[in-house]
């Protein structure tokens, strides 16, 4: 996605809304009919049948005749592409969409380019049954065939183009870069509610920025980009609760609480975004290592031991007695692209002409 910032009036907000809830009207519906379906019922309504029921609604009620047609068939193409998604298996199962929380809606076709430069930072956007919407020239508008109107938590308006960018050509230097993906070090009342929207939106504005740039100055720099193969849900789950044996229905402590701050770090610091980044970016040239290990082991005798690594930050090996900062000395061994054993050390290779040895004598 390329979002740029819209600024609508408040007559244009107020449009802006009711066009959001058509659209979130609109889908909520299609699923409704698609979640009644059951094994011994005819299949359910699809695209072109939804189209017909929509135009026959449009025509019995006046609330849902005053929005734009385009954006209400538009969430039935989007809804119908979801569905088809979940049975490739693919995306998650289609879920209501809520007021407040998904407040968006799609324009494609011709009416997706109708977009007139204003002067070096300013540009405006025809939206139908809205009008004429500023949005500010942070970059390059692209030339997509759709784009999309949402609104955050916070009240900010954007204007997103889904766009593939081309992946970034390599340098050339034959230079190869292991990233090590940290936690400590990275990468009430209406009013309060909207205050905590627009902290955590531009947290998650900074994150965006900072994978955005960190991708895009590694794929530039690097030949070879290697990082760990983590599996980030799995890592991020709750605790599972432990039933108190000695008290039915009651439960013994999990640590969940401390678990939770380990999952908001772990999926605050953009693991996923960034390991997704780099591999559209640098096409053929991202790998994903084995992370068994890789803190635990000397960057430069190799040896692994749980006592190298003293804490979250600081790596002193105890065999050669190297020291340095954890994520570095893991860094290190995944540019190398070391799989390490389970074993203390990595067991020496055997040549495959070797003969093999009998466990026992006879």
């Amino acid at each position: 996605m390329s979002r740029f910032r819209m600024y609508p009036t408040r007559e244009q907000e107020t449009a802006l809304l009711e066009q959001c809830r058509h659209a979130r009207s609109v889908w909520n519906l299609a699923l409704e009919q698609w979640a009644m379906w059951t094994r011994d019922k005819q299949a359910t309504p699809a695209y072109i049948e939804q189209a017909r029921q929509l135009t026959e609604a449009r025509a019995a009620f006046d609330w849902l005749r005053a929005g734009s047609q385009t954006v209400q068939q538009q969430a039935l193409r989007d809804f119908d592409q979801a569905i088809k998604n979940f049975y490739a298996g693919t995306h998650r199962r289609p879920t209501w969409r809520k007021a407040g929380q998904h407040e968006g809606f799609r324009i494609v076709g011709s009416q997706a380019s109708r977009i007139v430069k204003l002067n070096r930072k300013w540009a405006r956007v025809l939206i139908p049954k809205v009008g004429w919407v500023q949005f500010r020239l942070s970059r390059a508008v692209p030339n997509a065939k759709s784009y999309r109107v949402t609104r955050d938590r916070a009240g900010r308006w954007h204007l997103a183009f889904a766009v593939i960018p081309e992946p970034i050509p390599a340098p050339g230097t034959g230079q190869v870069v292991g990233v090590d993906r940290g936690v400590s070090v990275s990468a009430a009342r209406q009013r309060i509610t909207v205050a905590i929207a627009r902290l955590f939106a531009r947290a998650g504005d900074r994150c965006r920025d900072w994978v955005e740039k960190t991708s895009t100055d590694l794929a530039q720099r690097f030949d070879v980009i290697r990082v760990e193969d983590l599996r980030i849900a799995q890592m991020s789950r709750r605790p599972r609760p432990r039933p108190d044996p000695e008290r039915p229905g009651s439960f013994l402590p999990n640590r969940r609480r401390a678990k939770a701050g380990l999952n908001r770090g772990i999926l605050g610091n953009g693991w996923g975004a960034l390991a997704r980044r780099l591999e559209q970016k640098a096409t053929g040239r991202f790998e994903k290592v084995n992370p068994a290990f890789t803190s635990q082991t000397c960057s430069v005798c190799k040896h692994r031991a749980p006592e190298n690594r003293e804490n979250q930050a600081v790596f002193h090996c105890v065999a050669c007695g190297h020291s340095a900062h954890a994520d570095v000395n893991a860094a290190v061994n995944i540019a190398a692209g070391r799989a390490v054993s389970a074993r203390r050390e990595t067991p020496p290779r055997v040549s495959p002409k070797r003969e093999p040895q009998l466990a026992t004598s006879a």
